[in-house]
Formats: structure tokens, sequence, C-alpha cells
């Protein structure tokens, strides 16, 4: 984690290795990855009932901005207001985003979240495509949040109203990141963006303190939760952008709601119903089948679609 920011550049636009053993090995590494990112979200679960999700969150920046800025060290005196506005505005959707995010686990559980929260990237690849199988995945993902959710009296809406909050500002960040990598080199705009955030939070953390909440067991799970969340992820992440060809990484990240169902399951003892794993088969499968498609079409920006889509997860935030 000591290397500049122009060595992590470096590293992420280095060329996939060859070699079979390479890719088996940078597959293992992105699964890995997403599995300690759900993990990481379970035991920060573990800390809601002293600490509440907004303490996790709090607690969440304030690790992701401690690597972060180490690493990138954004030259924040010479943004200029094109730089900054950006910067600002993602920093405002990196809390919001997992605010909403542990709210929504809070209420309804971490794999419906998740998966909800993941409608984010997959409306991101869909927007303005006009084919039938991006038309088919969309309906598809219709379909698999409905399944999901099977609307009825004791639905707690409130719950999935964040969740897709959530998923749009997972959208937004997308978006913003894209737009900051043309404004600033590097890591800078992400790592800036989330010092905004760790300050936006620092209110929480002051009331937690003053009510004598923020220590002990929930603490500590909610920095367990940004190690495994933040940490862990991007440097995972590092690795396998050198080893995995570009056009895997969107399908792999489809695995994230299924690892999150798993996570909850078996770590917060959270059991899904089967309308709610065929929801989620739903919504992996049309993910897959738009990122693939995504790839498999013509043009300079079909890899770096996918690209994007990897390194718009939540291993910075």
């Amino acid at each position: 984690m000591s290397a500049t920011a122009a060595d992590r550049v470096r590293e992420v636009s280095r060329p996939p290795r060859a070699g079979r053993g390479a890719l088996v090995g940078g597959l293992a590494t992105m699964v890995g990855s997403a599995a300690s990112n759900q993990v990481g979200a379970a035991v920060g679960a573990h800390a809601f009932a002293s600490i509440g999700p907004a303490g996790v969150v709090a607690v969440r920046q304030f690790v992701a901005a401690a690597v972060l800025l180490p690493v990138a060290r954004p030259a924040l005196r010479r943004f200029t207001w094109a730089q900054w506005w950006p910067t600002l505005l993602l920093g405002l959707v990196f809390a919001t985003m997992n605010l909403s995010l542990y709210t929504a686990i809070d209420r309804i559980g971490l794999g419906l979240a998740v998966t909800l929260e993941f409608l984010g990237p997959l409306a991101v690849a869909l927007a303005g495509s006009r084919t039938r199988l991006d038309l088919l995945c969309a309906a598809g993902a219709g379909l698999g949040v409905y399944l999901l959710v099977l609307p009825g009296p004791s639905s707690d809406y409130a719950g999935v109203a964040l969740g897709l909050l959530a998923a749009a500002c997972w959208a937004a960040y997308i978006l913003l990141n894209r737009l900051l990598g043309a404004r600033l080199p590097g890591l800078q705009g992400p790592a800036a963006a989330t010092a905004v955030a760790a300050a936006l939070n620092l209110p929480v953390a002051a009331l937690l303190i003053g009510q004598g909440r923020l220590g002990g067991a929930g603490l500590g799970y909610a920095v367990g939760a940004g190690l495994l969340s933040s940490v862990v992820p991007y440097a995972a992440d590092l690795i396998a952008l050198r080893r995995v060809p570009p056009r895997f990484f969107g399908v792999l990240m489809s695995v994230h709601p299924v690892l999150a169902a798993l996570a909850g399951l078996v770590i917060l003892d959270q059991v899904p119903h089967p309308h709610e794993w065929i929801g989620i088969a739903v919504v992996v499968t049309a993910n897959a089948l738009a990122v693939a498609a995504a790839n498999a079409r013509p043009g300079p920006g079909a890899g770096g679609r996918a690209r994007r889509l990897l390194r718009a997860g939540k291993t910075l935030t």
C-alpha cells in the first residue's frame, strides 16, 4: 500500500498476464474480493445494535479514507472548480450510497439489499441500448426484482426503496467516476471524494463518541467491515486487473448478490425464501448477459465498459 498513485495507474493499465494459471488465479482473486466485500457487510451488520447503520458507515468511510489518501495523495490545493464539483458530488454519493445500503440491510436483509443495489450498474450497462437482448435483460431484471420482493401488505417498502436508492447512487458513482477519471490522474478523484464522505460522517462519529457508544465490539465490527469491504477488495482487484481480460470483469461482478445472500445466511442467519433465490438468479443472469453482450459488440468502448464496471465496485467506498 506504499506505492505512489502513478505506480497504481501503471499497475491497473498494464495488460493482463497471459497464461491459464494467471487467468485462473485472477478469477479466484476476483471471487475472493467479492466474498470479502460481502462478508465485510455481514460483519458490519453485527454492529447495528450498538452504533447503528450510520455509525458503521462512518467508521467504514474513515477506514477507506485512511487507505486511499496515502496511496493516491491527491493535490487538493491544486484542484480547480471543474475538478472540485464532481469530487464533492461524488463524496455525497459515497455517503448516501453506503448509508442507504446499510440501512436497507438492517431492514430487509443482506441478500435482498445488495441485489437491489446491483440494479445500478446494470442500468448503466443497459442505458441507451435498443438491442433485443438488452431489452430482454432489462425485462428480466424487472421480473427478478418482482420475484425478490413479491409486493404485499407485509413488504418493507421503505427497505426496498433504500435499496433502490443505493442502486441509483451506484449508477451515479459510475458516471461521476468516469468524469473524474478524465479530469484527475489516477485515483486522486475517488480518494478526495472518500475524504469528503468521511468529513460528512464526522458529526455521526462525534454524536456516538458523546454518547459513549463508539467503542467496544461495535467499533471492532465496524472496523472489520471497513477492512474486509474496502482494504482487502482494493488490493485484490489491483491484482486481478493484471491477470483477467476485461471481458470477464462485469460478468464476474454478478457473483456479488449470490455471495451476499450466502454471507447473510451463514453469518447473520438470514435464510432467503425460495422466491428470493429465484429473483437473485434472474437478476444475476440478466446482468451477466448484458455485460457479455456489451463486450461482444464491436467498438473501442466494449472492453472498457466491463473494466469500468469492475472498478465501480464497492472496493473504494
